[in-house]
């Protein structure tokens, strides 16, 4: 049964039965196969059959929000056991927005050093892609924007805030200000990230808040072409202070920060929402919140000008 499930949710998020059936491993035959047995056993029928893979039905849609959780539920059972007699090991699959991922290193560094028999693969994803891929068991946990657009049913860390800033070249417009407005940014010649990063909708939402739009000369999903196009004098960007500082700018980059309104917004690690979780996700987000406690105790310390330490 657990097979058939595991094989129904790839059909499922595939959306194409040849695609499904190398996913999992197996011949196209031996899938439908296996989608038929589960459909007699369960006594419904679970996909929209035509020449070709046309949906699921509407009692597909609820048997597959069952065989997430039956499919989660077996896969922690089996970590927990195996962590039981080795202890902690096994893989973790991450995925992060493009602008959190020069600080996962925060989280794997110190993970691995109390858990080296733990690996890791990190993708950078969309924040939609983070919460579909967390809904399809397609990784463990994400890192992405919490206070923004609705994230469902997770179990979420806040981390850290982004606060926006201007990022350009020392001589470049603008660049020798203590900080710019949006509309003042709106005007220069800017490398953005494409539309469909939250990112961007951020950006486009405080642009609209202060009665302009943006209207970029160059777009990517990829932070270090925005950066090789800063690098030039010719682009301008807007970033998280955080992200800008992570690739070591040298002195002729200006970061500016970027008000009316000031906005920040909140970073943190996400994980489906289940009890129990597998030992590899509650490691992992236990150690979310050591790296969140640490951080606001760094900020408390900054912020307090009477603190013994920093005088």
């Amino acid at each position: 049964m657990i097979d058939k499930l595991e094989f129904f949710i790839a059909l499922a998020r595939q959306q194409h039965f040849g695609r499904a059936a190398e996913e999992c491993g197996i011949t196209q035959p031996t899938l439908s196969a296996a989608i038929r047995q589960l459909e007699e056993q369960l006594g419904v029928v679970l996909v929209v059959r035509g020449s070709r893979f046309l949906g699921l039905t509407p009692e597909g849609q609820r048997v597959l929000e069952w065989a997430r959780r039956i499919v989660g539920d077996t896969r922690t059972m089996r970590e927990e056991m195996r962590a039981a007699r080795r202890g902690l090991a096994g893989h973790i699959r991450l995925a992060a927005i493009p602008t959190a991922l020069a600080m996962v290193r925060r989280i794997t560094e110190p993970f691995q050093r109390r858990h080296p028999n733990v690996t890791f693969s990190v993708l950078s994803r969309t924040s939609l892609q983070v919460l579909s891929l967390l809904d399809d068991l397609e990784i463990d946990a994400g890192i992405t924007y919490l206070d923004n657009e609705p994230l469902g049913r997770v179990t979420s860390v806040p981390l850290y805030s982004e606060r926006y800033h201007l990022i350009t070249a020392a001589g470049a417009p603008l660049a020798d200000r203590e900080e710019v407005t949006w509309t003042e940014v709106s005007s220069l010649r800017l490398c953005l990230l494409t539309a469909d990063m939250q990112n961007r909708r951020i950006i486009n939402k405080h642009m609209a808040e202060a009665g302009v739009t943006v209207t970029p000369t160059l777009e990517s999903n990829s932070m270090i072409v925005l950066f090789s196009h800063i690098r030039t004098g010719q682009w301008a960007s807007i970033m998280p202070r955080n992200v800008a500082e992570s690739f070591g700018f040298p002195q002729q980059i200006r970061m500016i920060p970027i008000t009316e309104p000031d906005a920040s917004h909140l970073v943190g690690l996400v994980a489906t929402h289940r009890e129990p979780y597998t030992p590899l996700v509650s490691a992992l987000l236990h150690e979310a919140r050591s790296l969140a406690t640490a951080e606001a105790f760094d900020r408390n310390l900054l912020s307090n000008d009477d603190n013994p330490i920093l005088t």
